[in-house]
């Protein structure tokens, strides 16, 4: 084959200069034709647009175009030629062809069907190449750069923090244990516990469940930080809600109050729908039409309208009052669970809603706490659909209440110190928050189910591909 440098059809869509020779490599969605001409739908991943190979039966063996099944990879010379056809502008008449991986019909199993999500997390490896999970993994990534760019611009620096460690930073105990023991053959100390001074780190570590108190560390000298990276959580959780791993956006910023929390995270959020609206039209359109007609409106809604603030003793008023049955009876003290945070935005207030000022007892040990005793300078920030999508607070700054709470919560103190010794060398108020990008993913996708918006995601049981 002649030699000539492949073109994104991405790029090869937009062009104009009908008549130009042009290459084009990519796997086919589809052929169809009848005796003197085919067609071939072609894709390479830049687009969820297929660019569509004219062939003339006439300029080609047999031998050369029966490999050219669903599935199968091949490379394209030919001619960039205005289409007459209906959907596209631009198609190619193709000159040489070139086969660089055959799909056997037979045992190829993404054939021009409609396939269940179900059966397309069985194929994890071939469900990138279906037009849903293009869509969604191509705007997995312009939001990660979304991400980048917009504490980027804003002065904050991308501040990296341990995959492996020693701490809890949620107190939840629901960890993975990191450790090169041999568990055929696991050393006992004289107390009958295993001896961890044998284990690589000489301690317990684990896989983070958080970046958030190594991130408190750099906001703490370099202003105003964001981590964002893999966290884990070994909780039995099969929901669709829930991620054995999963990515967090976690900020952290010097001389916050929770006033100017919420105020980051709901620029925050709007920011990233705003720039998946202008930068994956196309992907969002289709899933729109695909699988939430609501999807585009539902964006939008978020961006025009102002999040509504409340105490958590306000929100619990209104459930209470609201005549509504819950499965999760609902007091002040309890947990708030999906339903009653969704009850709140899509059917009290019909717009995203930030719940402040929790009970601390149900909440993390170094969280500010408020002049009442009772509760601390939490935040939470309920979307519809979601339920909650940013939990944040304002941080304990005072070294003595750090450690009453410590106390309280039965938390061992050593694997801390580090943490604790912040509030004695230069203590200062701070505050940032957390954010599961696969829920933001669900957001802006209008997926039902997080397995969908991680290319291969892990739950008990399933640690596939």
């Amino acid at each position: 084959m002649k030699h000539i440098s492949r073109t994104q059809i991405a790029d090869l869509l937009i062009r104009e200069d009908f008549g130009a020779e042009v290459n084009v490599k990519g796997w086919v969605r589809t052929r169809r034709g009848n005796k003197q001409v085919n067609f071939v739908a072609l894709n390479d991943g830049s687009t969820i647009n297929n660019v569509q190979i004219v062939i003339d039966l006439a300029q080609f063996d047999e031998e050369t175009l029966k490999p050219i099944t669903t599935g199968a990879c091949i490379s394209v010379n030919g001619r960039l030629v205005e289409s007459m056809g209906q959907g596209q502008r631009a198609e190619i008449h193709a000159d040489e062809l070139q086969v660089y991986g055959t799909a056997d019909p037979g045992a190829y199993p993404l054939q021009k069907k409609g396939h269940s999500l179900e059966f397309l997390r069985e194929i994890a490896h071939l469900r990138p190449r279906t037009n849903t999970f293009g869509a969604i993994f191509r705007m997995r990534h312009h939001l990660s750069y979304a991400i980048h760019k917009y504490f980027n611009d804003r002065g904050f620096y991308y501040f990296h923090t341990p995959i492996i460690t020693a701490s809890d930073a949620e107190g939840a105990g629901s960890m993975f244990e990191v450790s090169t023991l041999n568990l055929d053959q696991l050393p006992y100390g004289a107390d009958g516990k295993v001896d961890f001074s044998q284990d690589f780190f000489g301690r317990p570590t684990n896989l983070t469940v958080s970046g958030q108190l190594e991130g408190e560390l750099g906001a703490m000298s370099l202003g105003a930080i964001y981590t964002f990276g893999p966290t884990f959580r070994a909780e039995n959780s099969n929901t669709p809600r829930h991620l054995a791993e999963f990515w967090m956006i976690e900020p952290e910023v010097a001389f916050n109050d929770i006033t100017d929390n919420m105020n980051l995270a709901e620029d925050f959020l709007k920011y990233l729908i705003r720039y998946a609206l202008d930068h994956c039209k196309e992907d969002i359109e289709f899933l729109n039409n695909m699988y939430d007609k609501e999807l585009i409106e539902r964006l939008n809604f978020v961006l025009e309208n102002n999040f509504v603030r409340l105490t958590y003793t306000e929100g619990i008023e209104i459930l209470e009052k609201s005549g509504q049955k819950f499965e999760y009876p609902v007091h002040w003290g309890t947990d708030l669970q999906s339903e009653h945070e969704r009850y709140l935005v899509e059917k009290h207030f019909k717009c995203p809603v930030i719940l402040t000022d929790y009970p601390r007892e149900i909440k993390s040990f170094y969280m500010k706490q408020n002049d009442d005793g009772k509760t601390v300078r939490a935040m939470d920030v309920l979307f519809p659909k979601i339920g909650e999508i940013i939990g944040g607070s304002e941080r304990e700054d005072d070294y003595e209440k750090l450690m009453t709470r410590v106390k309280e919560t039965g938390m061992h103190t050593d694997p801390i110190w580090w943490y604790l010794e912040t509030r004695k060398f230069g203590t200062a108020p701070h505050a940032g928050f957390g954010l599961g990008f696969e829920r933001l993913m669900l957001f802006v996708t209008g997926m039902a189910n997080i397995r969908d918006v991680i290319p291969f995601p892990r739950t008990p049981k399933n640690a596939d591909f």
